[in-house]
């Protein structure tokens, strides 16, 4: 299990709003080592992700920059009460 606290971002785009976490560096060679493990498109990887009591899963997906961006769904957000500035503290299962 991978735990952190970090901010939730809102990134704007001309296909709508992202609200989204970048991973801190600390796991990211973790993550990526067992993305090489199983493969998918995109080189994202699964994941389970757990905000207070709500749990869901997605996909974390690299980011040019070589850290990892986390969509945070609207439906969690809503439900845990958080928003854009928030630090935020967070749970990643690897799938």
């Amino acid at each position: 299990m991978i735990r952190f606290t970090a901010p939730l971002q809102l990134w704007n785009s001309a296909d709508g709003n992202w609200h989204f976490m970048t991973v801190p560096d600390d796991f990211v060679g973790e993550i990526k080592a067992h993305a090489f493990e199983t493969p998918r498109g995109f080189r994202s990887v699964r994941v389970e992700v757990s905000i207070a009591d709500i749990t869901w899963r997605t996909s974390i997906f690299p980011m040019k920059a070589g850290s990892l961006f986390l969509p945070i769904k609207a439906e969690a957000r809503r439900k845990a009460g958080i928003r854009a500035g928030d630090d935020v503290q967070v749970a990643l299962q690897l799938l």
